[in-house]
């Protein structure tokens, strides 16, 4: 059962279900939101000392319980508004969440290539197929997706497994906004599904936005991804699209090194914190 804390202008929730941490007990910290350092400090300390008392050793945040959810916070932009779907932080959230012996245990980037001119390599791996979504019966195309998923996100740090029924709770609401062009599929030499991708428009810039962002993509075969990356970039600079986001990547994934090698230009950092617990109040 959450935790809710308020101290002065801050805000957080406490969340006792959280993806484990180097195998101890953790929990997560989220909804976070402060109106300055001190406040922000002082109710992160509740959190945590509510956190220590029952039998954390871990505590991860900003993160709304699981990484599905929202998580991360910014700690480095260049004033770019912030595109659709992506977190946000306060002015005083970095610093808050450092005043209460937080550090980052992860970190990711934002980055923007233009797609005129793009050197855009071919598929290494002409035996992937690439297919994109008819617009047809998205339950059962997502909930293939969701099956996908399960393997390929296992390995990721800190992945936890949803319900099928909250994993597409979280995809079908866009389907009326969603393009076509920007929703594929590969399949290997055999018709198995071994990728995926999901793009959609920057709509937080208006209903005419010139940028796309490549969201989300998964893959299971070596070659899927950057097969369906390759497409996807195709796709917009077809459709008319100037500018592509490569958004919330891992600094450590092989999407880092893509996205240099086609030009991507960093414009925002995140990091997810973390903080070890004792017995003894820090």
């Amino acid at each position: 059962m959450t935790q809710e804390f308020n101290h002065g202008t801050a805000h957080a929730t406490l969340f006792p279900d959280a993806p484990d941490w180097e195998g101890a007990p953790t929990m997560a910290v989220g909804k976070f939101s402060c109106g300055s350092v001190k406040d922000g400090a002082a109710v992160l300390a509740e959190a945590t000392a509510a956190a220590r008392e029952a039998g954390a050793r871990r505590l991860l945040g900003p993160m709304d319980g699981t990484t599905w959810n929202s998580y991360r916070l910014v700690t480095e932009t260049d004033g770019t508004p912030p595109f659709l779907m992506e977190p946000t932080s306060g002015p005083s959230d970095l610093a808050a969440f450092e005043a209460a012996g937080f550090a980052p245990i992860a970190r990711y980037f934002s980055a923007r290539v233009t797609l005129a001119g793009m050197d855009n390599p071919p598929p290494v791996d002409p035996e992937i197929r690439v297919e994109t979504w008819d617009g047809t019966d998205p339950e059962a195309h997502f909930s293939q997706v969701y099956d996908l998923s399960l393997s390929a996100f296992s390995g990721n740090a800190f992945y936890t497994p949803i319900s099928r029924e909250a994993f597409l709770g979280m995809y079908l609401p866009f389907v009326p906004v969603i393009r076509r062009e920007f929703v594929l599929f590969a399949y290997n030499s055999e018709g198995a599904l071994v990728g995926f991708l999901f793009g959609i428009p920057n709509y937080g810039a208006g209903p005419a936005p010139d940028t796309v962002i490549l969201k989300t993509y998964a893959s299971l075969q070596h070659g899927a991804g950057q097969a369906l990356a390759s497409v996807f970039h195709s796709a917009a600079q077809e459709a008319g699209f100037a500018t592509a986001i490569h958004a919330l990547i891992h600094e450590t994934n092989v999407s880092a090194q893509r996205s240099a090698q086609l030009g991507g230009r960093m414009f925002r950092r995140y990091a997810l914190m973390g903080k070890v617990l004792d017995d003894n109040p820090a």
